[in-house]
């Protein structure tokens, strides 16, 4: 279950050039993604909004928080963004769906800590 979080935090933390590898490594081509604030289909509008994010927050990185948890083809796991070593500024809780190949199929996005 941890290599699927770090394939995932990996990707939204890559250059645009080895984010696109990653997104096809890991990610069903119809991949899904929802959360709050946006809900996109397909590896090319992840993508987009990856770099949406990095935008909004230059020189934060994703990480883990806890522990995953997963059964069948489900993991749950909590992340931070913040800078690098330091407390995260928006703490998240990421439900992710695998396909038979093990590839993320679908994310459904919570987000427990944003800054006001």
């Amino acid at each position: 279950m941890n290599h699927v979080v770090d394939a995932y935090l990996a990707t939204w933390n890559a250059a645009p050039a080895e984010r696109e590898r990653l997104l096809a490594e890991h990610f069903a081509p119809e991949v899904g993604y929802t959360d709050p604030l946006a809900q996109v289909s397909g590896r090319a509008a992840l993508h987009a909004l990856v770099d949406g994010v990095r935008d909004q927050f230059p020189g934060f990185v994703f990480s883990p928080v806890g522990t995953v948890d997963g059964h069948h083809d489900r993991l749950r796991f909590q992340w931070g963004l913040g800078p690098e070593g330091a407390e995260p500024v928006v703490i998240g809780f990421d439900v992710v769906v695998l396909d038979a190949e093990g590839r993320i199929r679908d994310v459904h996005g919570f987000l427990d800590r944003v800054p006001v």
